[in-house]
């Protein structure tokens, strides 16, 4: 005799439970936490990503324009300017008013530009962060 066994097909999470915070997150790190009823994650998240953006910009670094050619040069341009768009409001408020870091060499420039790649990133860690909050997958 063989018994059946169920198996559970996992559905997805319904898409307007987790797009908005996600897009609030992104326009402006951190508020999707606080969508979501967590001020502290919130504040935490989004005050880390504010702070590494403003110091990017106080050492005047510069942003990333995706480029090709070489496989390197596609992927450090092509992922910098990725990263600079996920910082979201950051960077367009930054456009906005023509920021245009200067060209000169010197370590203080790249620190620079590493702290926004950086402040993209942990704007990424968040949108994943509050992704799985939205969706029940942590608390």
């Amino acid at each position: 005799m063989a018994t059946e066994a169920k198996v559970e097909v996992p559905t997805a999470a319904p898409t307007q439970s987790w797009v908005l915070p996600v897009l609030l997150t992104w326009i402006a790190p951190g508020s999707g936490y606080f969508f979501l009823k967590s001020p502290v994650r919130g504040a935490l998240m989004g005050g880390a990503s504010l702070l590494m953006f403003l110091l990017g910009l106080l050492m005047r670094g510069a942003f990333f324009e995706a480029q090709t050619g070489d496989l390197l040069t596609t992927v450090i341009y092509c992922g910098g300017f990725v990263c600079n768009l996920a910082t979201g409001g950051l960077y367009f408020l930054a456009k906005a008013f023509n920021y245009n870091a200067p060209d000169v060499a010197g370590h203080v420039v790249d620190y620079g530009t590493k702290f926004l790649v950086g402040a993209g990133l942990i704007n990424v860690l968040a949108m994943v962060d509050v992704f799985e909050i939205a969706t029940g997958r942590k608390r």
